[in-house]
């Protein structure tokens, strides 16, 4: 995140922290950038730039698919979502809810499904990595590649996902 961007206050209040941010920036304050900020707000897990882009046209159908993509940097910068790339050729979005912890991402490999754990932790590792070599954390990010355990090789297994492998 830059030294400029904004963070969110109170969760309650992300139009404010969005329309204050878009202001500082000289940027318009629009219907589609509203639909598309309430978009985001409402999605409950990570979501792409296509899924943002069916969510806002919900709530108004005149945003295109170039608005979500002019947009996208501009709520990134705002510090209200966070990019999350977990190797695809597509990223990742999540709400930036709460900065008072590190978040590791664990991708599951069965599924495609993110989960956001706590690792403090890291957030200590890497400035203190970073202060012995004499530089500051600009960004950091933990990502685990993982996969539902098979205990017993042979029989179908369930996962949380409700899916089943076999």
């Amino acid at each position: 995140m830059s030294e400029t961007s904004l963070q969110p206050s109170d969760a309650e209040e992300p139009w404010t922290t969005f329309r204050d941010f878009l202001a500082s920036r000289g940027l318009r304050v629009t219907n589609q950038r509203r639909a598309i900020l309430s978009a985001a707000f409402e999605a409950a897990q990570h979501f792409t730039a296509e899924d943002l882009l069916e969510h806002a046209r919900a709530i108004d159908p005149t945003v295109s698919r170039a608005t979500i993509y002019r947009t996208l940097p501009i709520l990134t910068d705002s510090g209200l979502i966070r990019e999350v790339d977990v190797g695809r050729d597509y990223k990742y979005y999540m709400v930036h809810r709460s900065t008072e912890n590190f978040k590791a991402q664990v991708i599951c490999e069965d599924d495609d499904s993110i989960h956001e754990i706590d690792a403090p932790f890291m957030e200590w590792y890497g400035k203190a990595v970073a202060a012995k070599l004499g530089m500051e954390v600009v960004s950091q990010r933990l990502q685990v590649q993982a996969r539902y355990r098979r205990d017993k090789p042979g029989e179908d297994w369930d996962h949380p996902g409700g899916q089943s492998s076999a």
